[in-house]
């Protein structure tokens, strides 16, 4: 897989201690839409950070070496633009691994906009997805989201669980 960057441990994007894996594009559909400048985007330093290759398999021994973690996040930029290698990673982790762990994927596309993606998902356990675009002109959300057990940006995002 190609990442931005790997966190070991991250107690910022879920309620259980978990290993953050940062994607490596995005399409800008948040601040487009809007008609800001790409410098408001919340993940626009990262964009500026290097492509790191990690095999999927060392990835995940990565993360079941770590005592401390109980999930994956992936997010950073917009994982829905590199499906194919989330998913990859996802049914390793799931099938090769046999691990049944929470992964939660943080996604600024609306969940009718990406119908048959979500269909994949479906086929694995234990799978939440955050939906919604990141707005900084309505901010902050002022609750945490009952899912996720964190406070999201906007409050036009929520997370889901998905179920097979």
């Amino acid at each position: 897989m190609i990442v931005k960057t790997v966190q070991d441990e991250d107690y910022v994007n879920f309620k259980l201690p978990s290993m953050f894996i940062c994607t490596t594009k995005c399409s800008g559909k948040c601040w487009k839409e809007l008609g800001l400048e790409a410098g408001l985007c919340q993940n626009s330093n990262v964009l500026r950070r290097k492509n790191i290759e990690i095999d999927n398999v060392v990835l995940c021994k990565r993360y079941e070496d770590n005592p401390l973690t109980e999930a994956i996040c992936i997010g950073g930029l917009e994982p829905m633009d590199t499906f194919e290698d989330v998913l990859e990673f996802i049914r390793i982790f799931r099938k090769e691994r046999a691990c049944s762990d929470w992964i939660v994927i943080y996604t600024g596309y609306k969940e009718e906009e990406i119908p048959e993606k979500i269909s994949e998902l479906k086929r694995f356990e234990n799978i939440i997805v955050k939906f919604g675009r990141y707005d900084p002109i309505n901010f902050p959300y002022p609750k945490n989201d009952p899912i996720l057990g964190v406070r999201l940006s906007t409050s036009n995002q929520y997370a889901k669980v998905l179920k097979k």
